[in-house]
């Protein structure tokens, strides 16, 4: 699969890794013609605000956009889903921010990997996580959109505040981060050739997107129907199941020799450890590592972050892991409601939290793969119509997991039966490899890029354009010229005037 970009990334002067000139700025001489400017110099900032949800003639038949983190896209606006009053306008947090203004999270989650930004080219407001700003004169806004991403890393760095719940970036510190600005003209020139450039790399995004869902997809479809042996062309006869207070749901056919069982039957099924704060300072009790709901994905184990907690020798001897347990979440989001994987004694004296449950195969009814092929499929619809909602969380209890249905094949084809579906597992891995090679690769051209065009190299400077600085002093001045006026402060007098003390 190929992401196309053209070879005018590297019509400027080259190096071995490519453009020698550094990244923001960094290096002695400048591009003909470019200037250094702060963030805050090119253009006035507006912060957001929350019309309130108790005047619901706010957000009754409105025509003006309100923007919030979720309707920011990878390069453009991806949606304005909320349209407030114009009546929202007369509340102090709420402001008009003109059209051709750059828009920017500056609180969310997704800061701790990302800086969404966006150029906006009509009217809007925004919520209190982001802010805009509105270039001024010679500044195109396009331009600064782009510009902005490729300094995101440095934002990242250097502007997110420390310490918080919820990722933020200081503003000061974000306008105060520098950068090298090209002549009008040049501004022009770059936002063309990004853009044109963008639209092949999206183009090569879409195709391995797709193929990566596919991928999954077709996995999916392999160990669902493969754990119900129906991977080729076979009979399949009705296998009565006993009903049971659960929404079992359609009850597949399966292929002559298999029968349908419930979990509990064949299954030991225990819950895990529930961590006492109160009692982790109590001397009689040991420290080994747990399993979160975090560590048990889809599939697979994520073992790259695993805590430890205190628990009673007792209690860490009945729930220690063995090799061929098979981990299900009891609670999460509703879309992790019994998915899991094989526990494979990676970790000794491992055991798992209260929200993942563990099952234990009784006498080699079914081979551990096996079951957790089928749970990640036809028990992921299952758990969902048998899973109970609180505010924030999903689960589903003890009781009812053992009662899921799990097809049995004959003992004698179990090993062969799993082998089979590695092998089909293994031809689709090497798609998905591909497909998530191809979207990594994009990645690097995205920064290649950005990094050629806001280092000079992408397009050739013009000896006729206004120079970066007769620009930027333009602004300043300007700006200077529309500041308020400071007053000097008066010497505080002694007496009212014509009433002054005369020496004695």
């Amino acid at each position: 699969m190929t992401l196309g970009l053209d070879t005018a990334v590297g019509d400027g002067p080259q190096g071995p890794d490519g453009p020698e000139v550094p990244v923001g700025g960094a290096s002695e001489e400048l591009p003909a013609g470019w200037a250094r400017a702060t963030l805050g110099e090119l253009g006035e900032w507006f912060g957001g605000g929350t019309p309130s949800k108790k005047r619901p003639e706010f957000w009754t038949n409105g025509t003006i956009p309100w923007l919030s983190p979720k309707d920011m896209g990878p390069d453009v606006l991806a949606a304005t889903q909320d349209l407030i009053h114009e009546a929202a306008l007369d509340e102090a947090p709420v402001k008009l921010v003109p059209a051709g203004s750059v828009a920017l999270v500056v609180r969310s989650g997704i800061l701790e990997r990302k800086v969404p930004v966006t150029y906006v080219p009509f009217e809007v407001t925004l919520n209190q996580d982001m802010k805009a700003v509105v270039p001024y004169r010679g500044i195109d806004g396009r331009w600064l959109a782009w510009a902005i991403r490729e300094r995101e890393q440095y934002i990242l760095e250097n502007c997110r505040k420390r310490g918080t719940t919820v990722a933020s970036l200081e503003v000061p510190w974000l306008m105060s981060a520098e950068i090298l600005v090209p002549p009008h003209e040049e501004q022009l020139r770059i936002t063309a050739e990004v853009e044109r450039q963008i639209a092949r790399i999206q183009a090569g995004e879409a195709a391995a997107g797709a193929a990566l869902l596919n991928a999954i997809t077709l996995s999916e479809q392999v160990t669902t129907q493969g754990s119900r042996g129906c991977l080729e062309q076979v009979e399949l006869f009705s296998a009565p199941l006993p009903k049971a207070d659960v929404d079992d749901g359609p009850i597949p056919d399966l292929p002559a020799g298999w029968k349908w069982s419930r979990l509990g039957e064949f299954a030991s099924v225990v819950g895990g450890v529930t961590k006492d704060s109160k009692r982790q300072d109590d001397p009689r009790y040991v420290e080994v590592p747990y399993l979160r709901v975090a560590n048990v994905q889809r599939g697979q184990l994520a073992l790259d972050n695993v805590t430890t907690i205190r628990v009673p020798p007792e209690k860490a001897e009945t729930l220690r892991l063995k090799c061929g347990d098979v981990l299900l979440n009891e609670g999460g989001d509703r879309d992790k409601l019994g998915r899991g994987w094989i526990w494979g004694g990676q970790i000794e004296n491992c055991i798992h939290q209260n929200h993942v449950f563990r099952a234990r195969v009784i006498g080699n009814e079914i081979h551990p793969k096996l079951l957790a092929w089928h749970a990640n499929g036809f028990g992921k619809a299952w758990c969902d119509r048998n899973g109970t909602q609180s505010v924030n969380l999903a689960s589903i209890s003890l009781r009812k997991i053992k009662l899921l249905p799990v097809p049995i094949p004959p003992r004698e084809i179990q090993e062969e039966l799993v082998k089979t579906i590695e092998l089909h597992l293994q031809n689709v891995a090497v798609a998905r490899a591909m497909a998530e090679s191809a979207l990594a690769h994009a990645q690097d051209l995205r920064a290649s890029l950005l990094h050629a065009a806001f280092t000079g190299a992408l397009v050739p400077q013009n000896p006729a354009d206004e120079p970066a600085s007769a620009l930027l002093d333009r602004i300043r001045a300007e700006q200077q010229a529309k500041a308020p006026r400071k007053r000097t402060a008066r010497k505080p007098r002694t007496a009212p005037p014509g009433q002054e003390e005369l020496p004695s």
